[in-house]
């Protein structure tokens, strides 16, 4: 089989809302890497957090997407660091935070600048940014002076449907937003999402749009989903993206991603019967 390009999103796609990794998938994506496809992890996550993946996975070679499209970064084990920047798109923030700001005062905003340092206007929840993240708390009005690659509202006191009826109001022009769960809003250059980071990685590999395949479950996954030869989207999805779907798998509590891949690339069944998990991140 010719090598594929398999665009991996990864909070609710590879791993389960906990920070879980099941041995079953695991195993799934190495069978696959080993092969010869080319596995891209496809995340909203920040680079420390998208490295935590790469790192259980045992990637060491290839590329991510991460930052919702905004950062491509290139691994490599011969680099110092192991990995370098491919493509990094930033955009002004002052005009869109203010905005965001004016619907939602109450909210918490995020720049990260292209350097990947991370400025916030306070302290996030526990655990929902990777704790190798690098975040300074600065006020808002100094979040206007920098430069972004992209911006994050989080609400954490509103309710669901507060927060969907502020996002419809912020009106934004000049960027692109996707709404992720646990209100939370990312804000990315115009025109960036993963679609345009994965179509620079499919470009560098010289991959057949017709062997691309793509999974997520996320509403920041629309146009990875639509971009993609072959989408698979998990179950637990809402509808406007299953209907999105080439296929609509099963759950990630129930290891959706493994079943899909095993059934679109013909793998060995008994594959699926692996039993363990790890924790990819505190």
């Amino acid at each position: 089989m010719p090598a594929h390009l398999i665009a991996l999103d990864v909070d609710g796609t590879i791993i389960d809302y906990d920070g879980t990794l099941s041995e079953t998938v695991r195993r799934v994506l190495l069978d696959l890497a080993e092969a010869g496809h080319h596995l891209v992890i496809s995340t909203g996550r920040a680079l420390p957090g998208a490295l935590e993946l790469v790192h259980a996975l045992g990637l060491t070679e290839g590329y991510v997407v991460c930052s919702n499209g905004s950062v491509v970064v290139r691994l490599d084990p011969s680099l110092p660091l192991s990995w370098e920047m491919h493509n990094v798109v930033s955009f002004d923030p002052r005009a869109a935070l203010e905005r965001m700001r004016e619907v939602l005062p109450g909210a918490l905003f995020l720049v990260e600048d292209p350097d990947l340092h991370r400025w916030a206007s306070g302290a996030f929840p526990p655990g929902e940014l990777a704790e190798s993240d690098t975040l300074d708390i600065v006020p808002f009005d100094e979040l206007l002076e920098k430069r972004a690659t992209r911006i994050v509202m989080r609400d954490v006191n509103g309710t669901a449907e507060e927060f969907a009826a502020a996002v419809d109001r912020l009106g934004l022009h000049e960027v692109s937003y996707s709404v992720g769960w646990s209100n939370w809003l990312d804000i990315a250059p115009d025109g960036v999402s993963k679609a345009s980071g994965l179509a620079l990685v499919e470009d560098e590999l010289g991959i057949d749009h017709a062997l691309t395949v793509a999974a997520g479950d996320g509403l920041n996954d629309i146009e990875m989903i639509e971009w993609a030869a072959h989408a698979i989207v998990m179950g637990q999805a809402k509808d406007e993206l299953k209907v999105l779907a080439s296929v609509v798998t099963d759950p990630v509590e129930d290891d959706g991603l493994a079943v899909a891949l095993v059934d679109h690339f013909d793998l060995d069944p008994a594959v699926l019967d692996t039993e363990g998990s790890t924790q990819t991140r505190p």
